[in-house]
This record gives C-alpha cells, sequence and structure tokens, in this order.
C-alpha cells in the first residue's frame, strides 16, 4: 500500500512544487488506512493546504489505492 501512496504523491508533487511547496509522505497506517504527510515550503503556511490536502491530495489516493480512509497533514 505504501508503495502505491507513494506514487500518486510523485504524480501530484510536480503541481504543488510549481506553486512553491512540496509534499512529503510520512506514513500510512495499513490498519486505519489513513495516509500521513508533511507539506513544506508554501504548502506549509498556506491557508487553502487543508482544502488542497482534502480535494486534491486525499480524493486523488482514494482514487488509486484501495483500503485508505483519509489523509492528514503532521
Amino acid at each position: 500500500m505504501k508503495e502505491q501512496v507513494q506514487a500518486v504523491i510523485d504524480q501530484i508533487r510536480p503541481i504543488l512544487q510549481a506553486d512553491g511547496g512540496d509534499i512529503q509522505l510520512i506514513g500510512v497506517d495499513e490498519k486505519t488506512g489513513i495516509v500521513t504527510v508533511g507539506l513544506r515550503g508554501r504548502c506549509g503556511g498556506c491557508p487553502a493546504a487543508q482544502m488542497t490536502l482534502k480535494a486534491v491530495v486525499e480524493r486523488k489516493i482514494k482514487e488509486v489505492v484501495p483500503g485508505v480512509t483519509a489523509v492528514e497533514r503532521v
């Protein structure tokens, strides 16, 4: 599961980097389906970061990786 999540993050990363941000996979809890990520750069302090996390990152990961229930920022 972790490799699949990382592959999706690698697809999303250039979009965030184009705006001066970045995303890093911190962990995947396969029992609960919760993915934890770190947002860096402009994403780290952006007021819209939570919306981006849910509307873009979480939605895409859930579409591609079965068993993911949520994506949380740490």
